[in-house]
């Protein structure tokens, strides 16, 4: 996270996750990155049946006033804000129980049944217990908490 003192990047968070429940929709994942010469502060956002170009443009509008208000990064930046995408990660808990049934990728922290890469229909999730996964003919049950990473896979 940047040069960003922790309790600066939660607030700048809180005040997006505000402004989005406002208008609906939710923050999918907030992250500051050096890029080049500069740092870029991207917003993913969402909400039931997408978000559109205008959604992002006013949430961009809004969110900066915002932010040249509170005055919490002390860089300059570039403010992004976009869709999660196709193949968007799965983060939180409503992440996943949104998307049972669909395709999704998952990459183990350790090697689970002598795999780290799973790629199927995810069938069910338990926050506390465990993710399945049919891949072909099998059923993975992966334990939630090895799991470092997943993705819904776009199949176009």
């Amino acid at each position: 996270m940047a040069q960003l003192p922790e309790e600066a990047f939660n607030r700048i968070k809180a005040l997006a996750e505000t402004l989005l429940q406002e208008d609906k929709m939710e923050l999918a994942d907030m992250e500051l990155q050096r890029e080049g010469r500069g740092w870029v502060l991207r917003l993913f956002i969402d909400k039931p049946g997408g978000v559109t170009l205008d959604d992002c443009a006013s949430v961009s509008r809004q969110f900066g006033d915002q932010l040249e208000v509170e005055d919490l990064i002390p860089f300059r930046y570039t403010l992004e804000v976009s869709s999660p995408g196709l193949d968007r990660p799965l983060k939180k808990e409503r992440d996943f129980l949104r998307h049972i049934g669909n395709q999704i990728q998952v990459i183990t922290r350790s090697p689970w049944e002598g795999r780290s890469f799973f790629k199927g229909e995810m069938l069910a999730y338990q926050v506390s217990g465990t993710l399945a996964l049919a891949e072909k003919n099998k059923v993975w049950e992966i334990p939630v908490s090895l799991i470092a990473k997943a993705r819904l896979v776009f199949e176009g």
